[in-house]
C-alpha cells in the first residue's frame, strides 16, 4: 500500500554486533590504544622514524594486551551490574538480553588469559602488571565498586597505569610519562565519582555504599572541588620540576575548561547534568592525549 512506511527490523547479527560494541565500550578501547601509541611516539620517543612505531611488534602486542584486559574488565562489570543497570540504564543492558551470560563469561575469561599471557611474553614486569590489573578489575566489579571511594580510586589508578606501563617497558623519559599518567588518573577519578552521582538511584537500591549514597550529592560535589584544585596544583608542580615550558602552558590553558567544569558541577542536579559532565571529562582526557603531540 502506498503511503505506508515499512518498519525495518535490525537483523539478529547486527543486534549482536551492537551488543558486543556496547559491552566492550569500543570507543574507550580505541582511546586506550590511541593513548598508548601517542605516549610511545611523542613522550618515550625510542624510534627515530614514525614508520618504526608502525612496525614495532612489541608496542603492538603491548597495546593489544592492554586493550584485551580493559575489554574483559568492561565485560565483567556489566555481568555483575545487570540488576543495577536495569534501573540506571535499562535500554543499554546487554547481558542476558542480547548476549547470553555464558557467552559473556567465556569472552571475559579468554580475553583475560590471552592478555596476561601476551604481557608475560613481553616481560615478567608487564605480565605481573596485567595480571594485577585483571584481578583488580574483577575485584572492582564483584565488590570494590560497592564501597565509597575505593572503587573510584582503583579504576582511576588503572587509567594512569595504561600510560605508565609504556614508560616502564621502554625505560625512557619515565618522569614525563608519569606526569601524564597522573593527569589520566586525576581526570578518571573525577569522572568515576561523577558517574556514581549519575547512577545514585540504582546503587542505593542495591546497597552500594558509593560516596553520593552515603554523603549525598552536596558533600560529594565539595570533594570534587577539592580534588580538582589539588590535581591542578600537583600537575603544575610536576611540570615545573620537569622544567617543560610546553607542559606548563598546557596546564595553564587547562584551567579554563576546569573552571567551566566546576561551574557546571555547581548547578548540576539531574542525571542528564551528570552524564554531560562525565562526557566532558572524556573530552579533557582526549585533550591531554592530543597535547602529547606538542612535545
Amino acid at each position: 500500500m502506498t503511503g505506508i512506511k515499512t518498519l525495518r527490523i535490525p537483523s539478529r547479527s547486527l543486534v549482536w554486533l551492537r551488543g558486543v560494541v556496547r559491552i566492550t565500550r569500543l570507543q574507550n578501547l580505541v582511546m586506550i590504544a590511541l593513548t598508548q601509541y601517542f605516549t610511545a611516539y611523542f613522550l618515550v620517543d625510542v624510534h627515530p622514524t614514525r614508520r618504526a612505531y608502525l612496525i614495532d611488534t612489541d608496542l603492538f602486542l603491548l597495546v593489544v594486551s592492554t586493550v584485551m584486559i580493559a575489554a574483559a574488565g568492561y565485560i565483567i562489570n556489566d555481568y555483575y551490574d545487570v540488576k543495577i543497570d536495569f534501573i540506571n540504564k535499562p535500554r543499554r543492558v546487554v547481558v542476558g538480553t542480547v548476549l547470553r551470560r555464558r557467552m559473556v563469561i567465556a569472552a571475559h575469561t579468554i580475553l583475560t588469559i590471552v592478555g596476561i599471557l601476551i604481557g608475560f611474553y613481553l616481560s615478567w614486569k608487564v605480565g605481573v602488571i596485567h595480571f594485577s590489573a585483571a584481578f583488580l578489575l574483577w575485584w572492582y566489579s564483584n565488590r570494590l565498586k560497592r564501597y565509597p571511594f575505593i572503587g573510584n580510586f582503583s579504576i582511576a589508578a588503572l587509567s594512569g597505569l595504561a600510560i605508565a606501563v609504556i614508560g616502564l617497558y621502554y625505560r625512557q623519559h619515565q618522569f614525563l610519562v608519569l606526569t601524564y599518567a597522573l593527569f589520566a588518573f586525576s581526570i578518571s577519578l573525577l569522572r568515576e565519582i561523577i558517574k556514581d552521582m549519575e547512577d545514585r538511584r540504582g546503587d542505593e537500591t542495591f546497597g552500594c555504599q558509593t560516596l553520593p549514597v552515603i554523603w549525598g550529592i552536596s558533600k560529594t560535589k565539595t570533594l570534587l572541588y577539592v580534588l580538582s584544585g589539588f590535581f591542578i596544583f600537583l600537575l603544575f608542580f610536576l611540570s615545573g620540576t620537569l622544567g617543560n615550558r610546553t607542559l606548563i602552558i598546557y596546564f595553564l590553558l587547562l584551567i579554563i575548561p576546569i573552571a567551566y567544569f566546576i561551574t557546571k558541577l555547581v548547578y548540576a542536579d539531574t542525571k542528564r547534568d551528570f552524564a554531560y559532565l562525565s562526557d566532558f571529562c572524556k573530552l579533557l582526557m582526549l585533550s591531554g592525549i592530543l597535547s602529547m603531540a606538542f612535545f
